[in-house]
């Protein structure tokens, strides 16, 4: 259960962070409701996971989740560099996520 609550704040975290982007600085309501309700989101379902799965091991995969999933869409929603280091970068990260999973002994 905490590895699914982990994978749901984790998606929520790309959710907050892709409305930072639209809610600019605070000027657009709809953005910015969606932004402090995704960013509480987010943390109470880490905060949840965390009752069952250790905080290195949680807070890493959080914020790498977030940061692949906001690294692939502003590739796709914000035409952001797709050149090979930055790919390669997100790939390693990737990697990273997997092996705190697969380390992981709960």
């Amino acid at each position: 259960m905490g590895w699914l609550l982990l994978l749901s704040a984790g998606c929520v975290e790309i959710v907050f962070a892709l409305s930072l982007k639209y809610n600019q600085g605070f000027t657009q309501l709809i953005p910015s409701i969606v932004t402090a309700v995704s960013g509480g989101g987010s943390f109470y379902l880490l905060m949840l996971a965390l009752k069952t799965l250790p905080l290195g091991t949680a807070y890493a995969v959080w914020t790498g989740m977030g940061a692949v999933g906001v690294a692939i869409l502003g590739i796709f929603l914000f035409k952001e560099s797709m050149d090979i280091y930055r790919l390669l970068s997100i790939l390693f990260v990737i990697i990273g996520i997997a092996g705190l999973k697969l380390t992981d002994s709960y």
